[in-house]
């Protein structure tokens, strides 16, 4: 069972906790119109512990100020790798980033690959429609699952996509040894 909980011609139930007692509580229902504010509760009993300089309505997150937090913020970089007879292939889309913008580099069995994409005019943000690019400092560092020749790798950037190509270590050979008497 529940208790019901009318404004004007809705009803709506409110479920009973399981001592099946309900605590009384004026709940107030009311549909929203697109040009209405959303007030919280916080915000309508007159605490001012509003972080935005809005009044309590949700901020979508390209309207916000810049934290200080993101100040440090790298971009995460999408990657395909899969591995050929030979080596193992890592794969970029990095759009307009110059090949002297990007540091890739190989400690033991790991490939970091790090940049920066920068903006190449200043646009307010005021002034955007959609906003959904990522500029800035980005990074991806992948472990390479096999034996790989970091000595002999090699990276191209073609059309905004990223090559590097990680050449497998040369599998021992097997080699059979005599034992001799003496």
């Amino acid at each position: 069972m529940g208790g019901d909980v009318t404004d004007g011609e809705e009803t709506r139930t409110v479920p009973q906790d399981n001592s099946g007692t309900i605590e009384e509580t004026d709940i107030e229902v009311e549909e929203l119109d697109d040009n209405d504010e959303i007030v919280y509760e916080d915000d309508a009993e007159g605490n001012d512990s509003e972080t935005e300089e809005t009044s309590g309505a949700p901020v979508a997150p390209s309207e916000r100020k810049e934290e200080e937090w993101m100040n440090d913020y790298e971009g995460a970089l999408n990657i395909d790798m899969y591995q050929t007879k030979d080596n193992v292939i890592i794969k970029s889309t990095i759009a307009g980033v110059r090949p002297e913008d990007i540091d890739i580099t190989v400690a033991n069995d790991m490939v970091s690959i790090k940049g920066s994409r920068q903006k190449e005019e200043n646009v307010s943000t005021d002034d955007y429609f959609y906003q959904e690019c990522y500029w800035g400092n980005f990074s991806r560092s992948v472990i390479v699952p096999v034996d790989i020749d970091s000595e002999h790798i090699e990276a191209d950037l073609k059309d905004g996509i990223l090559t590097v190509i990680v050449p497998k270590a040369a599998k021992a050979k097997t080699k059979k040894v005599k034992v001799k008497g003496l």
